[in-house]
């Protein structure tokens, strides 16, 4: 099993989704993580547009990234570029460092239709990245 770790800034929305949809596309090639360079809680608004599409993270954590020191990485995942930018050095010998930026919905101010919306465009975006990603990096 490889070892896969999604990062965040705050470990509640972008990172949550593309947690979500990297095990509902595979549950036996990889292990996956999500962490953040911070924790904010995971963010109502991520659990409800993946409910939507039928993937329940209800039950998932935001945790810092420090929290997985010592696991070996096969893949590291940045999802925003202020993580990218600001993580704390992850000692990993053999991780392939990829980065995605996905636009963040929770930064979204407007009405209940706008703020669905932002939260539907970046859940469709991570979850074609995840799917791409288990195909091409997982499968092969």
């Amino acid at each position: 099993m490889k070892n896969v770790l999604v990062l965040c800034t705050g470990n509640s929305c972008r990172s949550q989704m593309a947690h979500g949809y990297l095990n509902y596309y595979q549950s036996e090639l990889a292990t996956v993580y999500s962490a953040g360079i911070e924790t904010h809680g995971l963010n109502p608004g991520a659990v409800s547009i993946m409910k939507e599409d039928g993937v329940d993270i209800s039950h998932h954590t935001s945790n810092h990234v420090d929290e997985y020191e010592g696991i070996e990485w096969d893949y590291i995942i940045t999802v925003c570029d202020h993580a990218k930018e600001n993580c704390p050095f992850i000692p990993a010998k053999n991780a392939q460092r990829l980065h995605h930026n996905f636009k963040d919905p929770s930064k979204v101010e407007g009405t209940s239709e706008e703020k669905h919306r932002a939260f539907l465009e970046t859940r469709n975006h991570i979850k074609e990245f995840c799917e791409t990603f288990v195909k091409e990096e997982l499968v092969n």
